[in-house]
């Protein structure tokens, strides 16, 4: 391979980049002396310099080459004079303009070569890695150049800071204000492109560190609100089990202490009703005495009767039976019971000519016979018990003084076993002669199972 078909390297190209740049750079400052040489010779009489021939331009080259301009006002130069300024000015303008021209054509040569040959996707990975050092050196370039543009144009800010008012500059200075005006303008709108795009990567840039600080903040958000709501939940359960324990164990200690209190109300209660009863009882006993029952005033005439007949000691007992609808009750000897039974029916205050009632009582200690009388002369009742005991139950017969008596003495001694001495045909009324026991005793074993 010939060196002119070789590639330049990513180096060569900067190289040339950076010439190109510098070619470019001059040539700038080249036209920016032309328009200022421009701007002098049109100060200058055309008539002074006459028609130039195409003829004359090599001598005038040479001339402007060879000698400097005029030192003097053309008013005072000698034609000869005229016409060499005049030749040495066109050939100055030429070189510029020629100057001008292999600038651009350099600034054009150096685009072509920095610009890349072929399509990045058809790069070596060689061409590639010179490529883009060739772009990050063009992107140094270009950033060196837009700063150095940067301090010009704030250098001609400065210089072009006008020192006196427009109307009495020169029209140069006006042109250099109006440039220098520009290349401010130009300078601001630079800045301001780069600031904006550089604003809009920040942006970008900002807006992505946004998105991804958002999302965090989200996350940690949601985060914090499931740990809390575990927490919550937690809280509910161990509060739920302890309510549940807690009101299992609260109903039981309520439903304890509540019971526990009503019954120490009840107690309390009853303990002041009962010294309240008491009080009352006593009080009442003391203050009103218990009313006696209407029956009272027959028990004592009874009673004084029978104790002025037979003495005190015929009786074991005198009292009103509640129970027995008041009637009053006499309790008599049994060995003295036949005679008072008599002196009963018989006495005429007494008069109890009626035997209503009469039975037996098994009282397991002992034997009673009960007997009901009833007076009707006098509308009066009593009642008369004789205990006797239950190994030898005897008790006088009254079926000699109540007729009556027959059947039931002879009831009571098939049922109970009590023999009521005096009675002429005792025996048994109910239950066979040859029935073995008294059923209606407490202690009756009957002696044939299949009877």
């Amino acid at each position: 391979m010939s060196d002119e078909k070789k590639k330049p390297t990513p180096e060569e190209k900067a190289k040339a980049a950076a010439e190109a740049r510098a070619k470019a750079e001059a040539l700038r400052k080249l036209r920016e002396q032309e328009s200022a040489g421009a701007a002098e010779a049109e100060k200058q009489p055309a008539a002074q310099w006459g028609p130039a021939s195409a003829q004359d331009e090599p001598a005038h080259e040479a001339s402007a080459q060879a000698e400097p301009a005029p030192s003097k006002p053309v008013s005072e130069m000698t034609p000869e004079e005229k016409k060499a300024a005049k030749a040495a000015a066109a050939a100055e303008a030429l070189a510029k303009a020629k100057a001008a021209k292999e600038a651009k054509e350099a600034s054009a040569q150096a685009e072509t070569a920095s610009a890349p040959s072929k399509p990045v996707s058809e790069m070596t990975p060689e061409e590639k890695k010179a490529a883009k050092a060739a772009a990050a050196a063009e992107a140094l370039a270009k950033a060196k150049a837009a700063k150095e543009a940067k301090e010009a144009a704030a250098q001609a800010e400065t210089a072009s800071a006008p020192s006196k008012p427009v109307s009495e500059m020169t029209p140069e200075e006006k042109k250099a204000a109006k440039a220098a005006a520009a290349a401010e303008a130009l300078a601001k709108a630079k800045a301001a492109k780069e600031a904006k795009e550089a604003a809009a990567q920040g942006s970008e840039t900002g807006g992505a560190d946004a998105d991804a600080k958002a999302k965090a903040a989200a996350a940690a958000k949601a985060k914090a609100a499931a740990a809390a709501a575990a927490k919550a939940k937690a809280a509910r359960e161990a509060g739920g089990a302890g309510a549940e324990t807690g009101d299992a164990g609260g109903d039981d200690a309520k439903a304890k202490a509540a019971a526990a209190a009503k019954a120490k109300a009840a107690a309390a209660a009853a303990a002041k009703a009962k010294a309240a009863g008491t009080a009352d009882g006593d009080g009442a006993a003391e203050a009103a005495p218990k009313a006696p029952s209407k029956n009272q005033p027959f028990l004592d005439k009874y009673v004084a009767r029978l104790n002025e007949a037979f003495g005190p000691e015929i009786l074991e007992a005198a009292y009103i039976n509640e129970l027995a609808k008041e009637v009053p009750t006499l309790v008599v000897k049994t060995d003295r019971w036949h005679d008072v039974a008599r002196y009963l029916k018989e006495d005429e205050q007494l008069g109890f000519d009626y035997l209503s009632d009469l039975h037996g009582v098994d009282y397991e200690d002992r034997m009673e016979v009960y007997y009901h009388f009833y007076s009707y002369k006098n509308r009066q009742s009593v009642a008369v018990k004789v205990k006797t005991s239950r190994e030898n139950a005897t008790v006088p017969s009254v079926v000699d003084i109540w007729q009556g008596a027959n059947w039931n003495e002879r009831e009571t001694f098939d049922l109970l076993g009590i023999h009521f001495p005096g009675h002429r045909d005792l025996r048994r009324i109910l239950l066979p002669d040859d029935w073995v026991g008294y059923p209606l005793r407490k202690d009756y074993v009957q002696y044939d199972e299949e009877v």
